[in-house]
């Protein structure tokens, strides 16, 4: 056998290969083995490659092909994009990024490299560079700059996300929101005025909005700005920085100003001067020499932070005192103060407080009494006093039952002393409490000597409602969400949250119907969180909210009904209608 018949029987080109044992297994009549092992395959790679042949017999063995990629099969609509691009630089000589934003818009996405290869392949040249006011007008919408005397109030319909916050406009209205500010001292601008930059800060705490700085990407939203009574709602540098024109001595006298707004609005705060104080603490986590650490109740930890002290009415449910800028030295006394505070708002004391035992010490607990305050607290637990009060007679101990507490544990056992401290003048009484569920016994002090254990354990167990409503706080309201190491920043957002909380018990109390207790989440889920149209009139301007299971609880509560005057949109009435 010569070489020149080698080069037939022994093909180096795969495709020349599979077509000499394909031609020996059909024209030569060889059998599969004997062409696999002549051309050297498999036995199973031969039977697929006869497969295919026999599915595929005209397959060409000996075309010609070009070197170089492929050409791409052109997608569909190809042809639209490739003939509006063109069109867009010929007529309006865009660039390609501004053709490609174009051909987004008009629902034909397409890269600003494939817009490129379209013009090119066109043969129009590329633009020459060019200044800002040489590119065509096809520009991102720019936001307009807050501006109270910019407020277009001229009849026009407008769509918001935020209608459900024109809820609380009217409350806002009765309580001289704007009135009230300016009696405080509260600064403003002749662009922005006290009442317009906090209603917009206060827009965000009704609608859980965590920080200020989180604004920018509802800027375009008119409804928002037209509660806040501007042409557009203040930018981020705006809102963050408010706070520092504040001074910290307005916050009394403001928080005095709105509590009594809260009272003409039919709730009696502090009516029956019963009232939980707590601590919470503000977590930071940055470094920082002038924050100081502090206990954190649900880390059971110190940390550093900011402290604030809450005092909420048992019987209204509304936080009646706050205070953001405690040091730990002051801590101690800030419950005297919050007493001053409340005979100086009131005329009298407090009747009763309830706390637990990190809140104050022993010898302002004297104090308290001897200012004729009543007063429930929790004793601090040492392993002697367990074990003493634990070995008392069984004689000794009596069992009581619990109302108005949802729990397992309703029928604990007491033991009721009465007791002296080192610098607590006079004896003070200590309600013993086990079988609560707790390991340990619970122990209650009190100067209340003629109340029954039974009332006084169950008051107790009332007290804790306070950590739920700061948790509300914490959860909706982003009290935690520390917005600077400057304490005057915190105690200002600690003032918003509080009217913004009081604003949804106010809502909660006047859609009854189980919604009395309801969270402040659960209200902007089921009622506020709903967009409108709003329609403005020369003497009216009408929120149109869409349709929302829970429509019936505002229609029933009376908002359908109400016509309030709104001194910040031009004295217009505000009407709510329901679809």
């Amino acid at each position: 056998m010569n070489n020149l018949a080698q080069r037939f029987l022994r093909p180096a080109n795969p495709v020349h290969r599979q077509y000499e044992a394909l031609r020996a297994h059909f024209v030569d009549n060889l059998s599969m083995r004997e062409a696999a092992d002549r051309f050297g395959y498999q036995l199973g790679t031969f039977r697929n490659l006869c497969t295919a042949f026999r599915k595929n017999p005209d397959r060409a063995f000996f075309e010609t092909r070009k070197p170089g990629p492929r050409p791409k099969a052109e997608l569909p609509g190809h042809a639209e994009r490739r003939d509006r691009a063109v069109a867009l630089r010929k007529q309006r000589n865009l660039s390609v990024e501004e053709i490609s934003v174009i051909l987004a818009q008009e629902g034909m996405p397409t890269s600003v490299t494939a817009v490129n290869r379209m013009l090119r392949e066109a043969g129009l040249p590329k633009l020459w560079r060019r200044t800002p006011e040489q590119r065509a007008e096809a520009r991102p919408e720019r936001a307009p700059v807050a501006d109270r005397d910019a407020l277009d109030l001229t009849p026009r319909r407008l769509r918001t996300a935020f209608g459900g916050l024109f809820l609380f406009a009217a409350d806002l209205a009765r309580c001289d929101l704007d009135g009230m500010l300016a009696q405080a001292g509260m600064p403003g601008s002749a662009m922005i005025p006290a009442g317009c930059a906090f209603r917009s800060l206060l827009a965000l705490k009704l609608w859980g909005i965590g920080r200020p700085s989180q604004v920018m990407e509802e800027t375009l939203d008119e409804g928002l700005a037209l509660f806040a009574g501007l042409n557009a709602i203040p930018k981020r540098a705006t809102l963050s920085e408010y706070s520092c024109r504040v001074d910290p001595r307005l916050g009394p006298e403001l928080m005095d100003r709105w509590h009594d707004a809260v009272r003409g609005l039919g709730v009696d705060l502090g009516e029956r001067g019963s009232f939980d104080l707590d601590f919470h603490t503000i977590p930071y986590h940055g470094d920082d020499a002038l924050i100081q650490k502090h206990y954190v109740s649900k880390r059971s930890r110190r940390q550093r932070g900011v402290l604030a002290f809450l005092v909420r009415d048992a019987d209204a449910r509304f936080f009646a005192y706050a205070n953001a800028n405690l040091r730990k030295k002051d801590q101690n006394d800030e419950i005297l103060r919050f007493v001053e505070a409340w005979r100086a708002r009131t005329g009298s004391p407090p009747r009763e407080l309830v706390f637990d035992s990190r809140l104050t010490t022993y010898a302002n607990l004297d104090r308290l009494n001897h200012l004729g305050i009543a007063f429930l607290t929790l004793r601090r637990r040492t392993p002697k006093l367990v074990a003493e009060l634990l070995a008392a007679p069984a004689g000794d101990w009596r069992r009581i039952t619990l109302t108005n507490v949802g729990r397992i544990y309703r029928k604990p056992r007491v033991l009721d002393q009465a007791i002296t401290l080192k610098t607590y003048s006079g004896e003070l009484r200590q309600i013993t409490i086990t079988e609560l569920g707790h390991e340990k016994p619970t122990l209650l002090i009190t100067n209340q000597m003629e109340v029954p254990a039974r009332e006084l354990v169950d008051r107790y167990a009332r007290r804790m409602v306070i950590e739920n409503t700061i948790a509300d706080a914490i959860d909706f309201f982003h009290m935690d969400a520390l917005s600077a190491a400057v304490p005057l920043k915190v105690h200002l957002d600690l003032q918003i949250t509080l009217m913004a909380s009081a604003l949804y018990r106010i809502l909660a109390r006047r859609l009854g119907n189980g919604m009395d207790n309801a969270r402040a989440r659960t209200l902007f889920r089921k009622v506020v969180n709903a967009s409108a149209t709003i329609e403005i009139k020369p003497d009216e301007i009408t929120v149109s909210l869409g349709r929302r299971a829970n429509n019936p609880l505002l229609i029933a509560a009376g908002f359908a009904d109400q016509q309030q005057t709104i001194p910040w949109l031009g004295n217009r009435r505000l009407r709510i209608r329901f679809f």
